[in-house]
């Protein structure tokens, strides 16, 4: 998918976007293609899911995307952005989630320039959530259940959490939903009460101490991600990594599993294989420098790996994404 924000001339420091009237598709006109709806209508559905790929070339205003009186999931794969309501601020690092309530007070938000920006919103009407939740009011957060009391006069944001591994897959699903046509209005509306049901409720106090514990785990994986990140080449052996997270590496790859839907060397071979993607797509290596650069000494090795992640070999990549690009024009 071609996408990019190049029409966006100067950089625009969002503050707050009370003086610009509310429209979602030209909030994104700058982004052209970047922009494209999933599934539903706000308005007539009171739920619908957005996909959102785009290189911001200057910062970018996203609080006029945000519907009044809305309630916003945001599931974010790459890019940091922020979204504040004046007192708190939640700020979305690549493979991070939460949600934010756009009440009569505009919230202010921005999308950082000079990034790769890839995130999957999904708003909630007030009328949707009476519908669903009313019955579950004193289980839900105050955000959410001062919407459907219909208090909600400033909004709010709820904090920013780590994605695990099947909220990022789920990603991919909703992007291509795995029903017929037919079934996709059922499917999607299920997702929509499904992602509610985990970011919207809070826990009881019997589950306070497995929140806990959740949270300990997502700490960990944290770790182990920004060691691999940083090591791609010469990446600390499991035991090492154990020692440094301050765990059994037995526990941790069990941990890590659970989390992230996939183990340790998998990871591994896929953040590699994204580096060396981008070395290879910007010409700033070629084959062998990029296999080294990633930590694989054997160039067949690296060929496999990448024609098993891509589908074609190091050497064609380049080829391959020009191609995609002229296939998908910006508008």
């Amino acid at each position: 998918m071609k996408t990019a924000a190049n029409s966006q001339k100067r950089s625009t420091r969002p503050g707050r976007s009370a003086a610009l009237p509310f429209g979602e598709a030209e909030a994104w006109r700058a982004i052209g293609d970047g922009w494209r709806p999933l599934y539903g209508s706000f308005q007539k559905l009171g739920v619908s899911f957005e996909w959102h790929d785009f290189e911001a070339a200057s910062e970018l205003d996203w609080g006029r995307s945000f519907h009044p009186g809305s309630v916003e999931i945001c599931l974010n794969l790459s890019g940091t952005g922020e979204v504040s309501d004046g007192t708190e601020t939640a700020n979305y690092v690549p493979t991070s989630a939460g949600f934010y309530c756009q009440g009569r007070r505009p919230l202010a938000a921005r999308r950082a320039a000079g990034e790769h920006h890839q995130f999957i919103t999904v708003e909630f009407s007030p009328d949707f959530l009476s519908r669903q939740f009313t019955e579950s009011i004193q289980h839900l957060h105050p955000l959410v259940a001062a919407v459907i009391r219909g208090d909600a006069q400033s909004g709010g944001v709820s904090s920013a959490s780590r994605l695990n591994g099947d909220q990022q897959q789920l990603m991919s699903s909703l992007q291509r939903p795995p029903v017929f046509a037919a079934a996709q209005e059922i499917w999607y509306h299920s997702k929509a009460l499904e992602l509610a049901s985990v970011f919207f409720f809070q826990p009881g106090e019997q589950e306070l101490f497995c929140d806990r514990q959740r949270r300990l785990s997502r700490d960990r994986v944290d770790k182990v991600i920004t060691l691999l990140k940083g090591n791609l080449a010469e990446p600390p052996a499991l035991e090492e990594i154990g020692r440094q997270v301050g765990c059994s590496h037995f526990y941790l790859s069990r941990t890590f599993s659970q989390e992230m839907g996939m183990t340790i060397p998998q990871f591994l071979r896929q953040l590699r294989m994204e580096r060396a993607a981008e070395l290879l797509k910007g010409g700033k290596c070629n084959v062998t420098e990029a296999a080294l650069e990633v930590g694989y000494n054997s160039l067949s090795h690296f060929s496999t790996a990448f024609h098993q992640t891509f589908g074609c070999c190091p050497g064609l990549y380049p080829l391959a994404t020009m191609t995609q690009k002229a296939s998908h024009p910006e508008k």
